[in-house]
This record gives structure tokens, sequence and C-alpha cells, in this order.
């Protein structure tokens, strides 16, 4: 019984090492509203928008919705990708077409844990996205974290397209004055 107990508190220790978590939603988001985040809305996924998803992220996206934080010109964006094995969890605030905060929520690999560091997130603001949908500055990576460099690069860029393309579109429909009597 005793050999039982060790290997399950074992196991259950082993799977927790993998998985950090840096910084928990609440958190963020009131970083990133100063102290009072919006509600949450949600962004449908089109197949249009599904099919550049894939271009931008190299796979389908895996779920048929977005949620994202949204006041006046700000959002905020908390979003999944995989690094080499397991997801990173990303959140990112965007203003104006542009990436003014990144943060890695939570980090589950063995390796690369380093992006978590300002030294890496700094360099993402300020950077916004060219026509083809990539990022319009240089990110550099860091030895032994190749794959979730890329992870966190095309979720930016995932993000900062969905900003561009679909909530300027959300913002005009809904500043739009009303047709009807």
């Amino acid at each position: 019984m005793t050999r039982v107990l060790l290997l399950l508190l074992m196991a259950f220790t082993i799977n927790e090492v993998g998985a950090t978590n840096y910084l928990d939603r609440a958190d963020f988001l009131e970083q990133a509203f100063g102290g009072q985040p919006p509600a949450a809305k949600i962004l449908w996924l089109s197949p249009e928008v599904r099919e550049q998803a894939a271009a931008i992220l190299g796979h389908d996206y895996a779920g048929l919705r977005v949620r994202y934080w949204l006041r006046n010109n700000k959002s905020a964006w908390i979003l999944d990708e995989v690094g080499k094995e397991k997801p990173i969890t990303i959140g990112l605030v965007i203003e104006a077409n542009h990436i003014v905060g990144l943060h890695i929520l939570a980090f589950r690999e063995s390796r690369g844990g380093e992006i978590r560091y300002p030294f890496f997130t700094n360099q993402f603001k300020g950077l916004s996205l060219k026509s083809n949908q990539e990022l319009d500055g240089m990110v550099d990576g860091i030895t032994g974290a190749t794959l979730s460099v890329r992870a966190v690069k095309r979720i930016a860029s995932f993000a900062l397209y969905l900003e561009r393309n679909h909530l300027e579109e959300t913002l005009a429909n809904t500043a739009a004055p009303s047709m009807t009597r």
C-alpha cells in the first residue's frame, strides 16, 4: 500500500513540474486595463478566418471562437500555442494594431521557459503586422528555446491579424449610426 501511495505521489509531482503558471488570467487583465478589465467578448471564427489562422499558425486553430477583452482602442487576448509538445499560454495587449504588452502566463514544456523573461517578451512591444501576416520587426531567438520562440511569434501574428481584420470591423459596425427608424 505504501508503494502505491508513493508511486501516485511521484506521478502527480512529475506532472506538476512541467506546468508553471507565471501570471494568472485575472492579474494579466487587471494589468492590461489599469485594474478594471472589461467584460470578455467572443469572436466567432468564420471559415475565412480559420483559413487565415491555419496559414499564420502552420496548423488548424483548434477552437471555433476566441475570447478577447476590449476597451476603447485596446484589446487583450489570451491564446495557447504548442511549443514542442505542450501548450504555452500567452497574453497579448494590442493597441492601434501594435503590441503594447506580451506575457507568458503559463509554460508547460520541459525546456524553453526563458521566453517568459522581459529580455525576450519586450522585443514584441511596438510590433505590428505586415501585409503578408508576418511581424514587422525582428525577434531574437533563444538558444534551446527555438520552438517556444516560434510559438510566441505565431500567436503574436495571429492576435494582430484578429485585431486588425476583425475587431476594426466590429468597432465600425457598433460605431455606425443605425439606419432603421
